[in-house]
């Protein structure tokens, strides 16, 4: 992944072009976090004994939900379609964190750090990229990208990756958040 931020690209509304990709990844993104936490509190949230991962998904949870509302309104008031994968997202996220959460908790905080991980260097990139051109927005994903920052280092403090095949977990689940990505700017 490369540094530099994408330039803008030539030609009549190209900056608008660009600007409907970044907003509908975003989106598409804090959709499927939302859903990622979901899955996993459908399985530890009504564990007994689980009571204090359940109370840090349901917090994270509602990070990536406030984040997911503001997508909503960027989206409308930049008349942005959402993605047409959005169906996907949805079973997709809520699969990969029931999935891990079944695996246990530090596979479930494996799941997390790497797909902020991902999200990361996602938004590093977009801040970069609108810095000058929507300073605006880019200090919003730079509040967003601070609070993926903050569920990362949970995630990380609580054993993520002492989590049972953490390597090759890790390394499917980032392929993954990037192919998501690149769908999800284009459909």
């Amino acid at each position: 992944m490369s540094d530099k931020p994408i330039p803008p690209r030539p030609g009549r509304g190209a900056t608008a072009a660009r600007l409907a990709e970044i907003l509908r990844v975003d989106h598409a993104g804090e959709l499927g976090a939302v859903h990622i936490y979901r899955g996993q509190r459908a399985v530890l949230g009504a564990a007994p004994g689980r009571e204090r991962i359940a109370g840090q998904l349901a917090e994270m949870e509602g990070h990536e939900a406030e984040h997911l509302a503001r997508f909503d309104r960027l989206l409308t008031e930049h008349r942005v379609r959402p993605t047409a994968m959005t169906p996907v997202w949805r079973l997709a996220g809520f699969a990969l964190g029931a999935g891990t959460a079944l695996l246990g908790e530090k596979a479930a905080h494996a799941c997390t750090e790497a797909v902020e991980t991902v999200i990361e260097e996602h938004y590093a990139g977009q801040i970069a990229e609108l810095a000058d051109r929507d300073p605006d927005l880019a200090a919003e994903l730079s509040r967003f990208r601070d609070e993926e920052l903050a569920h990362r280092d949970l995630a990380v403090e609580e054993g993520a990756r002492e989590a049972p095949g953490y390597n090759l977990l890790a390394a499917v689940i980032r392929t993954g958040c990037r192919a998501a990505i690149k769908i999800s700017e284009k459909v």
